[in-house]
């Protein structure tokens, strides 16, 4: 059963929702994949928010890039996490999008990860599951320990070799 929604405003943030998706792939958390404007389609994103719980969704990891509304209407229909992902954009760097995302107002809580943070979205949606799911517990401190490992290695070579030949 898919338990996270990942949504993005336009196939460009693709880059960075892939990462969030490759991260649940990893995991083995189900999810679904939509591109859905709230701006250019309230009516289908309305019925997306809307039908998000009934469809056995428990996050939505939302991206959107400068007004950067999805997220936060993500979370003002949905009851349940939902995490926005801000778009690095020409503009601004993505200022805008972060800003558009954390500030929300009292009572409508967005979880915001770094610009462009796709694979820590993915990341917090897998911890948030894993508060009721010990399997998935299990493989995130399966994932810390591989991360752990990875530098574990690299300052072993730094050391073998030296910061000139590293």
């Amino acid at each position: 059963m898919k338990k996270v929604g990942i949504v993005m405003g336009s196939d460009s943030d693709m880059p960075v929702m892939s990462k969030a998706a490759a991260i649940l792939d990893k995991l083995g958390v189900e999810y679904e994949m939509k591109i859905i404007s709230a701006h250019r389609e309230p009516d289908v994103f309305f019925e997306y928010a809307k039908s998000a719980e009934e469809k056995g969704l428990k996050v939505i990891i939302a991206g959107a890039g400068m007004a950067a509304h999805l997220p936060g209407m993500c979370a003002a229909i949905f009851p349940m996490p939902v995490i926005g992902i801000p778009m690095h954009t020409t503009s601004l760097g993505g200022r805008d999008s972060l800003y558009s995302i954390v500030q929300m107002p009292s009572g409508i809580p967005v979880a915001t990860v770094a610009i462009n943070g796709g694979a820590n979205a993915g990341l917090l949606a897998a911890k948030i599951l894993a508060t009721s799911d010990p399997e998935l517990l299990a493989r995130l401190k399966d994932y810390s320990r591989e991360l752990k490992e990875q530098v574990e290695a690299k300052d072993a070579r730094l050391q073998e070799v030296g910061y000139e030949n590293y």
